[in-house]
Order: structure tokens, then sequence, then C-alpha cells
């Protein structure tokens, strides 16, 4: 049950486009000028989500190429990605295309996974703006296959869209609705949540060996989705439904076949 309750979303980009600023904004609301290069930093917080407590790891991964095996070991574990480019550097939104050729190599669910790519710095769009939305949204959309993932430009710098992050990442992964209304991100205090896997949830009390009860995984299979539940508890019915259908359209075609035979 622990498992179910922790989750991590992993930051991936290039150095110096403002993945560190963009977490300590949403997580502590401080901004600094200064730059630091990040190695790995995690943190812990709980997130309340009206009435479910999520426990959520924030991965800050180093934009340098130099650590590949703890890399791989961040997209090998995570729920969700943010992938954050620079808007006043084309060389960033290539890092990113990179970081995603990673995630797909190494994940064979990647199509399942909530991704957020984040342009940072667009309070300098009017000056310094190499990379436009539209241009990371053809690539989203239109090159890439079929992915849970949206783009979204922001300022960690001005606090713009940076909240609006993770609560698309919530949306993306099917726990708020897309485009909820403000009651309805009101979790997002702290004790709020960044990101759970309703795919990944499932697959694991599909997978829950004998020491879990039925009883139990049918529950948890109602928590995490509802609607999915009640839909499977149906079937046997409908195909009795169907059976019965089937029969009774035989026994009218059988006598409407006597019906017309010739004498």
């Amino acid at each position: 049950m622990a498992d179910l309750e922790r989750i991590r979303l992993v930051v991936l980009g290039g150095a110096g486009v403002g993945k560190s600023s963009i977490v300590k904004r949403f997580l502590f609301k401080t901004y600094t000028d200064k730059y630091r290069a990040t190695v790995e930093d995690l943190y812990n917080r709980e997130y309340d989500l009206g009435g479910a407590t999520l426990k959520v790891d924030i991965l800050d991964t180093s934009g340098d190429m130099q650590f590949p095996a703890m890399r791989r070991l961040s997209i090998a574990t995570a729920h969700a990605f943010l992938l954050v480019y620079a808007i006043t550097s084309g060389q960033s939104f290539q890092c990113v295309k990179q970081c995603f050729e990673e995630i797909r190599e190494q994940r064979a669910d990647f199509q399942d996974i909530p991704i957020v790519i984040a342009g940072n710095k667009s309070d300098l769009a009017k000056t310094h703006q190499e990379v436009k939305l539209e241009e990371v949204t053809d690539w989203v959309y239109c090159e890439l296959p079929r992915l849970r993932a949206k783009a979204l430009e922001c300022s960690a710098k001005e606090d713009y869209n940076v909240t609006e992050l993770f609560k698309t990442l919530l949306s993306l992964s099917r726990f708020l609705p897309v485009g909820g209304n403000n009651d309805s991100t009101s979790g997002l205090k702290r004790r709020s949540s960044a990101y759970v896997s309703a795919s990944s949830s499932r697959n694991k009390i599909r997978n829950a060996g004998p020491s879990m009860s039925s009883e139990k995984k049918s529950s948890l299979a109602e928590a995490v989705d509802p609607a999915a539940t009640s839909d499977s508890k149906l079937k046997p019915r409908s195909r009795s439904l169907i059976r019965r259908a089937s029969r009774k359209t035989k026994q009218q075609i059988n006598n409407a076949s006597d019906d017309c035979s010739l004498q």
C-alpha cells in the first residue's frame, strides 16, 4: 500500500534552463538569480487532493550529461516527467528532445506517462525568444506518437504558470479534470500532490499477490478508477444478456424459416 501512496516526479532538461528555480518557486515560493549547478536534489512532500493524501518525491536532476547512470535511474523510477527548456535557447529545446528520446528508449510505457514540456523564462519573450510555443506544440502533437503530454510556457522569476505546470500533471494523470476550477485544484497547498499515475496503480492492483484479499483489491480499484470498476462488474451481466438475445434471435429465424418453407 505504501508504494501506491508515494509517487515520483522527475525534472529533466539542460543546464541553466531554470529547473531548480521552477521547483523552488513551486515548493518554497522563492527565487534567486544566482546560478548553482545541480547534481541531484530530492524533495519530499505530502499533498492533499480533496480527501486523498499523496506522498510526492520531486527529483531535480543535473543538466550536465556527465552523470548518465543517475539519469537512467531517475528515468526508470519516474511516474511523471517535467521537461524544461528555456525559450531563449534553441539548444535547450534540442536537449529536451534528447531527454524524451532517452525516456522512449528506457520506458516501454512512455505513452502512458504524464509529461509536461515547460518553456521557462517567458519573461524574456519580447527580447530574447528563440523557441516559440507553436514549434514545441507541433513537435509534441504532430511529430511524436500519441502521448499523455502538454506544452506550457512559464516564468520562475515572475511566478507565471509555475503552479499550472503541476496542476497540468495532475490533469494528465486524471486526478484532476482538465480545465478544473480553483475549487478542484485547491489541494495544491502544502499537502497537495504533483502527480499519481492511475494506470500504474491499476497495474499494481492487477499484479497484487495472493496476500492481498479480493475485497481489498476491489476497494483499492474503486478508489483509483470507480468507473472502470463498475464497468468490469457489469461485463458478466452484459455477456449473459447478449447470449440470451442471440438464442432468441436464432429461434425467431428458425420459426420464420418454417413459415416460409415450400410444401
